[in-house]
């Protein structure tokens, strides 16, 4: 029977299939402070132990200080959930990158730069972005706080199988254009609940030329158009970036290569949904609302009102002018920003920096805006200062920060205030999100740098078109 990647990957994991439950086996548990004290309060009351220690690893990443490794400086409930973490982790014999580790950084980001992820396998964790895994052909997931403490006991989880979508993207990736533009455009075109009941997997010549790091910034945002999870079929691009990392196979390398191979849809394998997008003549995206349905082209402007499907969508669309501060027909190009945030588990790699800091170098952050650098690891963190990128960003009036998560969920002092306007290489813009009354526009690390230099939002096309870029 042919079947397509995600079959494929669920059926080589399924150890349980009756009428009320189907159990997959999980391969890699990963998990952080916030989300995994409870599932550990849970268990030492039920006097359980964590099955598969070796199949579980921790990080710090949501809530630690960027300006400073002092865990005492992220706040009491911070500095408790990391602390219980601590102890957690040294009582379960559970391996654990916390604040002071040398490989520190966003679980997202360090588990995967690591060589933690592998094609074929099953991955979870208490975050729905556990998604950017799917781009080495892993079948990776969020999950709740009690599905947490379910894998710690079991390394099982209850789940059902989803739908199978199939999304190619070809065409020509001009400058300007970025792997985050793209899936911001996606994510345009089949709406925030497209995805909803579907694990997608992602195709096309666009896709076979990006990076592994541009991959992960496709699946990473599958979740935000109500995917369980993206997939990208793993081929040479992955297997060189895998090879000679920290965790990945040393010993027989082509075997496991062999192995790798086979997880790609067959050539007719059924997919219940396959949509074809032609990004030729894409142009810069920006969100311009508070939910990821409110995304447009930068050089287009803000929809009418009257545009809006039904009464549902319009009353959406009114409080999101409103609470944006925005008018309906009209241009963001111009529009004033007070902060810039580069970072997230979505753009934070050193691929990021690099596009962010060819934009930056040479010139001076505006003088109305406060412009923050945050890298995904501590790894991340050193080879940017090796290639000399921290001193482009300091020079031109950014902050070089360490890493965490910071200013995408508003933690610390790394957020918004009340009606302070953001560019930012998150992923979500919903109201608060990044801080109380704060109004997040989601852009690529490009655009975000462009908009900390003048100060408003402009096409950073414009830039490589009038040789502007160093």
């Amino acid at each position: 029977m042919e079947k397509t990647l995600y079959q494929k990957i669920y059926d080589l994991h399924l150890i349980n299939s009756n009428n009320k439950n189907k159990i997959i086996y999980i391969d890699l548990h990963l998990i952080h402070e916030v989300t995994s004290p409870q599932a550990f309060y849970e268990m030492k009351i039920k006097n359980r132990i964590v099955r598969r220690s070796d199949k579980t690893f921790a990080t710090m990443d949501h809530n630690v200080s960027t300006i400073n490794r002092n865990m005492s400086d992220s706040g009491k409930m911070a500095t408790i959930q990391m602390k219980q973490l601590i102890k957690n982790c040294k009582k379960q014999n559970i391996p654990l990158y916390d604040i002071s580790h040398k490989k520190q950084g966003i679980i997202h980001v360090v588990a995967p730069e690591q060589g933690m992820i592998l094609p074929g396998m099953t991955v979870v964790c208490g975050d729905s972005h556990t998604s950017t895994n799917g781009a080495f052909g892993a079948l990776s997931f969020g999950i709740g706080t009690s599905e947490v403490e379910h894998v710690l006991a079991t390394q099982t989880i209850n789940q059902e199988k989803f739908k199978d979508m199939r999304i190619h993207i070809n065409g020509i990736i001009k400058k300007g254009i970025t792997a985050k533009d793209v899936i911001l455009y996606i994510i345009k075109k089949i709406g925030s609940s497209g995805g909803s009941g579907y694990i997608i997997e992602f195709t096309g010549s666009v896709i076979k030329k990006f990076s592994m790091e541009e991959r992960m910034t496709i699946c990473n945002m599958a979740i935000e158009m109500g995917a369980k999870s993206g997939l990208i079929a793993p081929d040479k691009t992955t297997f060189n970036y895998l090879k000679n990392k920290k965790f990945t196979p040393k010993k027989k390398w082509n075997k496991y290569l062999k192995y790798w191979k086979k997880f790609k849809s067959d050539k007719n394998s059924h997919f219940d949904k396959e949509i074809f997008l032609d990004i030729t003549n894409l142009t810069p995206q920006i969100t311009w609302g508070t939910n990821l349905d409110q995304i447009i082209s930068i050089n287009k402007k803000t929809p009418k009102i009257k545009n809006f499907k039904n009464k549902n969508t319009q009353k959406s669309a009114k409080q999101s002018f409103l609470y944006m501060g925005l008018k309906p027909n009209s241009y963001l190009k111009k529009i004033k920003i007070d902060k810039v945030f580069i970072g997230s588990c979505t753009n934070s790699r050193i691929e990021d920096l690099r596009l962010a800091a060819k934009i930056i170098n040479g010139k001076k952050v505006n003088k109305n805006v406060k412009a923050i650098i945050v890298p995904g690891s501590n790894s991340v963190k050193i080879q940017a200062e090796k290639e000399g990128l921290n001193k482009i960003f300091i020079k031109s009036g950014f902050e070089w920060r360490y890493s965490g998560c910071s200013m995408c969920l508003g933690m610390n002092n790394d957020r918004l205030k009340n009606k302070e306007r953001c560019a930012s290489t998150s992923n979500r813009n919903f109201e608060g999100r990044q801080g109380r009354g704060g109004r997040t526009h989601l852009v690529s690390p490009i655009m975000a740098a462009a908009a900390a230099i003048y100060g408003y939002f402009i096409d950073v096309r414009k830039l490589y078109k009038e040789n502007l870029i160093k």
